[in-house]
C-alpha cells in the first residue's frame, strides 16, 4: 500500500507522541492528568489510523491514478474502452518485440508519412517480423539436418604412412632352428587413397524426425506470416493513436481561442460595470485550463510520434509528419458464422498450431522406432601402395548394417513419454486457441458495432453542444446570465469533441482489430485505408 505525503506526516507526528509517551517515565503527578492525556492521545492515533488508511487506499484506486491505469493488454487481446465522460481512451499496447524495430537510415527532409507508408515500413524493419524471419531459416537449417541421416553421406581421404612395426609387441616371438626371422619390419612407407559412402536403407525414427521438421518449418512459415498482421496491428494502432492525438490538440487549439474570447468579452464588460468581477476571473481560470490542455496535448502528440517511429524503424531523429486524418467508413457488416469460417481458414497462427500438431505426431512417430532395427550399408574404393616407388592398385570394401536394439536402459520409453507430453500440449493449445479465434472474431464485431454507434451520437453531440455554447454567449452578451452558464456550454463543446475523436479512434482500431481476427489485417487493413 501507498501512502500519500499528508498521511505521512500525520503518522509521524503521532508515532512521535508514541515514542515520547513510550520512552517517557510515568510518574503520576499531581491530579494524574498527564498520563490520563497521552493516553488519550495514544487511543486517538489507534482510532484514526484505519480511516487514513481506507482513504489513501480509496485515493490510489480513483479513475486515472497512476496505478489504476499503468496496465495494459497485448497485441492479441480485446480493447477495453473506456467510458465517453472519461480521459482519453487508448486500445490495448503492442508489446515485446513488435515494439522496437532496426532502425533505417536517416533521411533528408521531413518524411511525409501516410498510413500505408508506415505499415509498409513496419513490414521491412519491424523486430517482431525481423525475428519471425530468422526463426524460418533456423527451421529450415534443423529440416535438411534432419534430411541428411536419409541421404547419402560421400567423403574421400587420402593418407601416406611411414611405419616401423616391433613383431614382438604383438606376441610374436620366431625360434626357428637355422632359420633367422626380424622382430622388427620396416621401415616402410605406402599410400591410401579412397572415397566413402553411407547409406541408411531403412531408418524409421529418421524417417520420422525428417517428417516433424518439415512441418515445424511450415509452422514457422505460417508464423512469419502471422507476425506480418501483428506487425500490421501494431503499426496501425500507433498510427490511430497519432492522428487522435494530433486532432487533440487542434480541438484543445480551437477550445483556448473560445476561452479567450470569453475571457476578453468578460473582462469588457467587467470595465463597463456591467458584470461582477467573478465573472472574469471564472472565464479567465477557464482560458488557463485550456491553456494547459493544450500543453499536455502537444506533449502527448510528441510522444506518440517517438513510440511511431520506434515500430516502423525509422532512424532517430527522423522528422516526419502524419498526412492521414481520422477516415470514418459505415461498416457493411458481417455474420458470426461466416467471420468465424473465414478467421479458421484464414488465422495464421491457427494453421502454425496444426502444423505443430503434425510435427509433435511425427516425433512421437519417431521416439516409438527407437525399438526397430535399422538396417544400412557403406562402400569404399580406392588406391593403395608402396612409395616411393608408387606402386598402386585398387581396393574397396563394402559392408551391410543391420542394427538390432535389444536392450538401451529405458532411453526409448522416457523418448515415448517426453513426445507423449509435447503431443498433448500442442493439441491442448490448438484448442485453446480454436476457442481463442471464437472470441476475438465475437469481441471485435462486437466492438465495431459499438465503436459504429458512439461515432453516430458522439458527432451529433457536437452540434448540440456547439449550438448550446452559442446561446449561451449571447444570453451572457446580453447580460441575461453571468459566465458560468458559458463556461458549463464550452466544457460540454470541449468534452462533445473529445468523445468525437475517441470514439472515432476506437472504430478504427476496432476494424483493424476485426481484420487481425479474421486473419486478413495486412490486406484488409490496406483495403480500408485505400486513399482515405
Amino acid at each position: 500500500m501507498i501512502f500519500g505525503p499528508s498521511f505521512i506526516f500525520v503518522v509521524d507526528s503521532y508515532a512521535e507522541s508514541f515514542m515520547s509517551l513510550a520512552s517517557s517515565k510515568v510518574q503520576p503527578p499531581k491530579g494524574g492528568y498527564v498520563v490520563t492525556c497521552r493516553a488519550a492521545v495514544l487511543f486517538m492515533f489507534m482510532a484514526l489510523l484505519p480511516p487514513l488508511m481506507g482513504r489513501q487506499a480509496q485515493a490510489q484506486m480513483r479513475p486515472g491514478s497512476s496505478s489504476a491505469n499503468s496496465g495494459t493488454n497485448a497485441i492479441e487481446s480485446g480493447s477495453n474502452y473506456n467510458s465517453p465522460t472519461s480521459a482519453p481512451a487508448r486500445g490495448p499496447s503492442p508489446q515485446g518485440s513488435f515494439l522496437g524495430s532496426v532502425p533505417g537510415k536517416l533521411e533528408p527532409g521531413v518524411v511525409q508519412l501516410s498510413l500505408q507508408d508506415a505499415i509498409s515500413r513496419g513490414l521491412r524493419q519491424n523486430l517482431g517480423l525481423l525475428l519471425a524471419g530468422q526463426d524460418i531459416r533456423s527451421a529450415r537449417g534443423e529440416r535438411w539436418r534432419q534430411l541428411s541421416a536419409l541421404l547419402p553421406n560421400v567423403t574421400t581421404s587420402s593418407y601416406v604412412a611411414d611405419s616401423q612395426v616391433d613383431l614382438a609387441e604383438f606376441g610374436f616371438s620366431f625360434t626357428f632352428p637355422g632359420v633367422t626371422i626380424p622382430r622388427v619390419v620396416g621401415p616402410f612407407s605406402y599410400i591410401d587413397s579412397r572415397a566413402s559412402v553411407t547409406q541408411n536403407i531403412f531408418d524409421w525414427k529418421a524417417i520420422n524426425e525428417t517428417h516433424a521438421a518439415s512441418e515445424s518449418a511450415k509452422s514457422a512459415q505460417h508464423t512469419y506470416k502471422d507476425a506480418r498482421d501483428l506487425v500490421t496491428l501494431a503499426v496501425g494502432y500507433e498510427y490511430l493513436q497519432a492522428i487522435a492525438d494530433e486532432a487533440r490538440i487542434d480541438t484543445a487549439d480551437a477550445q483556448l481561442k473560445t476561452a479567450q474570447s470569453l475571457y476578453d468579452q468578460a473582462s469588457d464588460q467587467v470595465k463597463a460595470g456591467t458584470s461582477p468581477a467573478i465573472d472574469g476571473l471564472r472565464a479567465q481560470v477557464e482560458m488557463k485550463m485550456r491553456q494547459q490542455q493544450l500543453i499536455q496535448s502537444k506533449n502527448d502528440f510528441a510522444i506518440q510520434k517517438l513510440t511511431l517511429a520506434r515500430v516502423i524503424g525509422f532512424a532517430p531523429g527522423q522528422q516526419f509528419e502524419l498526412i492521414d486524418k481520422s477516415p470514418y467508413q459505415p461498416f457493411a457488416g458481417m455474420t458470426i458464422e461466416a467471420a468465424l469460417k473465414q478467421a479458421y481458414e484464414s488465422r495464421s497462427d491457427f494453421r502454425a498450431a496444426t502444423e505443430d500438431v503434425r510435427a509433435a505426431e511425427y516425433s512421437r512417430k519417431a521416439a516409438e522406432a527407437g525399438h526397430l532395427p535399422s538396417l544400412s550399408m557403406s562402400a569404399d574404393y580406392g588406391l593403395a601402395g608402396t612409395v616411393p616407388q608408387l606402386a598402386t592398385h585398387g581396393v574397396f570394401d563394402v559392408r551391410g548394417t543391420l542394427a538390432i536394439p535389444i536392450f538401451q536402459g529405458g532411453k526409448v520409453h522416457g523418448d515415448v513419454l517426453e513426445a507423449d507430453a509435447r503431443l498433448e500440449k500442442s493439441r491442448e493449445h490448438l484448442e485453446d486457441l480454436r476457442a481463442q479465434i471464437d472470441a476475438d472474431v465475437r469481441t471485435a464485431l462486437l466492438n465495431v458495432e459499438s465503436a459504429e454507434q458512439e461515432v453516430a451520437v458522439a458527432q451529433s453531440n457536437i452540434d448540440l453542444a456547439e449550438q448550446t455554447l452559442a446561446q449561451s454567449r449571447d444570453r451572457f452578451r446580453a447580460g441575461v446570465t453571468d459566465t458560468v452558464e458559458v463556461v458549463q456550454a464550452q466544457e460540454a463543446v470541449a468534452s462533445a469533441h473529445e468523445n468525437y475523436i475517441s470514439s472515432l479512434y476506437r472504430d478504427n482500431y476496432a476494424k483493424i482489430s476485426l481484420a487481425r481476427a479474421l486473419g486478413i489485417a495486412e490486406e484488409g487493413v490496406k483495403e480500408y485505408f485505400k486513399g482515405k
